[in-house]
């Protein structure tokens, strides 16, 4: 289908990638207990846009770069870690009184909460190297077109990696939601996020 083979092992295979803990995964977790249902869906649909970059970056070779290129692996690396360490401290720093109303907890720009989501994936050069080599094992070498084969892969990687991160949002939030109606928990739930958003950006700078 689409210049594609196996594509049920595919399929399956890209479940069980999706199924296991990574950044993302974290992140994602990390958003919806300390901002609500809202802030996790923002972040899921801002890495599923980074996903399409690195989709297109696979589909026209520019992954390439990354895997060849040390330097450049090196260069997004840290400016993603540093990202991760950047939001995770605002977070530590930025928890409201607790005079203050939860709904503050939440008033973070939908645009901003999106675009952190999407530096957060981009910015991870092993992302970049994963569909670089993972899609070209189900592409058809007969294919007369590379190029349809590689994004309608990504499509539906994309499409159930999305599945099941919206369902791990719904899971953390509907955990965290009676902490964060507490003034002290939600400030409790806020500084334990940017704690984890700040290791992820420590292991993800002194990974290999």
């Amino acid at each position: 289908m689409f210049g594609t083979h196996n594509l049920p092992l595919f399929v399956l295979s890209g479940l069980l990638l999706n199924m296991t803990p990574g950044q993302d995964t974290f992140y994602i977790i990390g958003r919806s207990m300390a901002q609500g249902r809202r802030a996790g869906v923002l972040s899921v649909l801002g890495i599923t846009a980074g996903c399409c970059v690195h989709t297109l970056a696979a589909a026209f070779g520019l992954s390439a770069i990354l895997a060849t290129s040390p330097t450049a692996f090196l260069v997004v690396k840290f400016a993603g870690a540093a990202y991760l360490v950047y939001l995770g401290v605002r977070m530590l720093f930025s928890v409201p009184q607790i005079a203050a109303p939860p709904a503050e907890l939440r008033a973070e720009p939908s645009w901003q909460i999106f675009s952190a989501g999407f530096l957060t994936n981009v910015l991870n050069p092993k992302v970049a190297l994963f569909f670089l080599a993972f899609l070209p094992q189900f592409v058809d070498p007969s294919a007369p077109s590379k190029l349809a084969a590689f994004l309608f892969l990504g499509l539906v990687f994309m499409f159930n990696g999305t599945l099941w991160c919206l369902f791990l949002v719904w899971c953390a939030s509907a955990v965290s939601r009676r902490f964060r109606s507490d003034h002290r928990a939600g400030g409790m739930v806020t500084r334990a996020a940017g704690v984890m958003f700040v290791g992820l950006g420590v292991k993800l700078a002194a990974g290999r």
